[in-house]
């Protein structure tokens, strides 16, 4: 195998052999190159079968199917001779990295599309972009001239997937609002779900209602309780645990029932595989499947494991800061900025992994100046939002505003501050220090650099399907640059 789209990839260079970093095994990697492929050739034939394309790309994403036969179910579905990758990956660096930021980010967009659309939601725009991009990566003549005006169209377009996937969770659950969750459990039968699926927490929800059975979010699941339609149930109780990445350590001896939905997951131990359920398409060889999000399966399970016989105590995280909230006290947060009380905003924000180097993040935020304020989004919060900031004139020095699927929020808060200020984007008060780990990352950093917005801070470490010309090309023209130490970048944001 040989894989680079995700950060943790070995070496910075690329995951090859048996498996990957994630825990993908070889036969899963060819899998999904195969179905990529398949789906390259679909897009060049014309096809408008833009459920297979969403489902098929979403698939890829890291940390979403580990089951090759799952996979290749899919590939069939295409019912497409597949585009040979090798065209793709052995070619000219620069072709190659142009190529990845276009694919990688499609499998992001697909992520969002795939959301929006268990709500009933679609955008033929976003629709017939996929298959348009999908055929040009089919293209062997293209190059930088062809590459480089589709990457930003990239961007584009995922800022008009995000909106939809907005508008599907705000008009299905209403509009977030700040809650203080939960991160004790409650005696008795339980059930954690993680991922990002709020449909399926919803029908979860439903199902359980009545059984004697209380429900925990986990990782990027934590945002859910900001929704007015989803925490007026009562079982739904609080949140358990924290990344994505934690997982095998948290889950380990854990006396409830385990829903996996879409991606940010890892491999279940043999420990707890057996009251592991998986949902979507989501897929782990052994592992049982929800079909049809029907979750008595997962409801008897919590019922025979019963709990915990004892409440185990914990603390309390805030989440519910999304655009409708923060914007909600924008005239409070304006006077704040021009008295002098708010000098700097940071959305500190992105995914976490296991990498060394991310409590950059922490210490980041811990030595933000009291007259700052955090904004973050996506699992890298669980760095630091058990940090208590204390306040700026009533409002929070940390917001949480939502999932990585809820970037869209921090980029309307962004344009809202720009207008009201009646200046650019990058010349607000405003910095943006970002983590990364998968394509849903990729495709925010393709929106903001469409929206134009400079002098982004990326890190860990920098994608290594980025070519030094590429590179060069987007410090050039958006000051990309790397993270360095949390006091060196601090100082020169404020100018120390």
């Amino acid at each position: 195998m040989f894989c680079f789209q995700c950060e943790q990839t070995a070496n910075c260079k690329g995951c090859a052999g048996s498996a990957g970093v994630c825990g993908k095994s070889g036969a899963t990697a060819k899998a999904q190159d195969e179905l990529t492929g398949a789906l390259i050739s679909l897009a060049m034939s014309g096809s408008n079968d833009y459920d297979l394309f969403i489902d098929g790309l979403f698939t890829t994403v890291t940390n979403v199917n580990f089951s090759a036969e799952k996979v290749n179910a899919i590939t069939k579905r295409t019912a497409s001779s597949p585009y040979d990758m090798a065209k793709i990956w052995n070619v000219d660096e620069d072709i190659r990295s142009l190529k990845s930021l276009i694919l990688f980010g499609l499998r992001g967009m697909s992520a969002y599309a795939y959301h929006a659309r268990a709500l009933g939601y679609h955008d033929d725009e976003v629709n017939k972009f996929i298959v348009k991009a999908m055929a040009a990566l089919g293209h062997d003549d293209y190059g930088m001239n062809e590459l480089l005006p589709l990457v930003m169209e990239t961007g584009q377009v995922n800022l008009k997937c995000m909106a939809l996937l907005d508008k599907a969770n705000t008009e299905t659950y209403g509009t977030p609002s700040p809650a203080t969750v939960s991160t004790g459990i409650d005696k008795g039968p339980f059930i954690v779900i993680t991922g990002h699926d709020l449909k399926d927490l919803e029908e979860l929800l439903k199902q359980t209602e009545g059984k004697g059975i209380n429900v925990y979010t986990h990782g990027e699941m934590l945002p859910a309780h900001g929704y007015p339609e989803l925490r007026k149930f009562s079982h739904l109780k609080g949140n358990f645990g924290t990344a994505w990445q934690n997982q095998q350590k948290e889950f380990d001896a854990v006396p409830g029932a385990l829903v996996f939905t879409t991606n940010c997951l890892m491999p279940p131990k043999s420990s707890y595989i057996d009251h592991v359920f998986t949902a979507g398409l989501v897929e782990f060889d052994g592992v049982a499947h929800v079909e049809g999000r029907d979750f008595s399966p997962v409801i008897a399970k919590a019922l025979e494991l019963g709990g915990y016989d004892h409440d185990v105590p914990g603390g309390s995280l805030m989440t519910g800061f999304g655009h409708g909230a923060v914007l909600g006290v924008a005239g409070k947060v304006i006077e704040a900025v021009k008295s002098g009380a708010i000098r700097h905003f940071f959305l500190v924000g992105g995914c976490d992994g296991a990498r060394s180097g991310r409590s950059y993040y922490r210490d980041f935020v811990k030595n933000a100046p009291n007259d700052t304020v955090i904004l973050t989004l996506a699992c890298g919060k669980f760095r630091f939002n058990d940090l208590d900031l204390g306040t700026i004139g009533g409002i929070p020095r940390l917001l949480d505003m939502g999932q990585c699927n809820d970037a869209y929020s921090a980029i309307q808060v962004a344009l809202a501050l720009a207008d009201a200020f009646k200046c650019g984007v990058n010349d607000l008060p405003l910095s943006l220090v970002l983590s990364w780990y998968e394509q849903k990352a990729v495709c925010i950093l393709l929106t903001l650099l469409s929206l134009g917005i400079k002098n982004i801070r990326l890190g860990p470490t920098l994608p290594a399907f980025v070519s030094p010309n590429v590179l060069n090309y987007l410090v050039e023209n958006f000051g990309i640059k790397p993270i360095t130490t949390p006091e060196k970048d601090l100082a020169d944001i404020l100018g120390k």
